[in-house]
């Protein structure tokens, strides 16, 4: 099942932030998933399998480096996953009509 995530890694007590960081993010990318880099988290895109198992590697590195806390969202309904998306009217009758 194609899927999309957002993640943050948050190395804990640590003068090198960004060498935790890239080397999470340089993990992700060797996996072979599709990974966008934001300003405050990144997105990544792939089968739900290949995901996991790469965030489940890139956390272990990241916390044989340094004590981290990851967020996680994960979804199949998002644009950029293949899932079907109903109209945003259908999903919210209201917001038709500019009620919410």
């Amino acid at each position: 099942m194609r899927v999309q995530a957002e993640v943050s890694l948050y190395p804990l007590r640590t003068a090198t932030l960004m060498d935790s960081i890239d080397a999470f993010v340089e993990r992700l990318r060797q996996s072979g998933l599709s990974v966008e880099i934001g300003p405050m988290s990144s997105r990544i895109r792939g089968e739900s399998e290949d995901l996991f198992r790469a965030l489940g590697e890139a956390f272990e590195g990241a916390a044989r480096r340094c004590d981290v806390v990851v967020t996680l969202k994960v979804t199949n309904a998002c644009p950029g996953t293949d899932a079907a998306m109903p109209d945003a009217r259908d999903a919210h009758p209201g917001a038709a009509s500019g009620d919410t």
